[in-house]
């Protein structure tokens, strides 16, 4: 099976767990990446069931409109049913390393308004520590060297990704070189860091769900399931 098939595999658990979700006045984030694109795709054919959605990109809600679902500003909903993204990485308490799709900030900002985070992802994004996959962080421009200097000396690498600018109008540092032992702590230090936007560590504010793509079938991941001796995860 395809890493693009177990993406489409695990899209359609999605469609199918939130279900009961979508009621008719009920409004949904949807993230932005591949996975995410997948899962937007099949939710086009529930889209009379809810109300709309919020989009965690402009790509995002380019989609969502092309298949005539409705999309809201953030700003004229206090809550939302659920969010529904993909992610970089997972560790087992369901933390996430996310933006490499440059969509992070938006993405942490609808996720925070939802009831429930649903992550979607393939076995590949399951790890025991995060690090691997270079953390991205949104940057102010001006600030670009200065916060270079701070994360060199948080013990990071960091990389300019050149040529990519966010919805934001803000500039990316891929850190390299981290192993993110203690993921809330790393996550509060890179946003203390004057001319940091936020970086892409989900922590503060994890996933509730994890639903995994495997070549057995998707498996359906929660931090009690995944906790440590249980062998449920990955």
């Amino acid at each position: 099976m395809s890493q693009d098939e177990l993406k489409q595999q695990v899209a359609l658990a999605a469609l199918k767990y939130i279900k009961p979700l979508l009621q008719p006045d009920a409004i949904i984030g949807v993230g932005t990446g591949s996975t995410a694109n997948f899962f937007i795709d099949a939710l086009a054919e529930l889209k009379h069931d809810f109300k709309g959605t919020v989009a965690s990109s402009d790509a995002t809600a380019e989609r969502l409109r092309g298949h005539g679902i409705e999309v809201f500003d953030l700003n004229e909903v206090s809550q939302l049913a659920v969010y529904v993204d993909g992610a970089d990485e997972a560790n087992r308490k369901l933390e996430l390393i996310k933006g490499g799709g440059a969509a992070l900030t938006r993405e942490k900002i609808v996720a925070s308004v939802a009831k429930m985070f649903v992550c979607i992802a393939d076995e590949s994004k399951a790890v025991e520590t995060l690090g691997a996959f270079p953390l991205p962080v949104e940057v102010i421009p001006m600030a670009r060297s200065s916060v270079a200097r701070a994360i060199v000396a948080l013990g990071g690498n960091p990389v300019y990704r050149v040529g990519v600018v966010t919805d934001n109008g803000n500039i990316l540092l891929d850190v390299h070189g981290l192993s993110i032992t203690n993921a809330k702590e790393m996550e509060a230090k890179l946003n203390n860091i004057v001319g940091v936007v936020t970086n892409g560590l989900f922590a503060q504010r994890a996933a509730d769900v994890l639903l995994l793509a495997t070549l057995e079938g998707v498996k359906t991941l929660t931090v009690i399931n995944t906790s440590a001796g249980s062998g449920e995860f990955y």
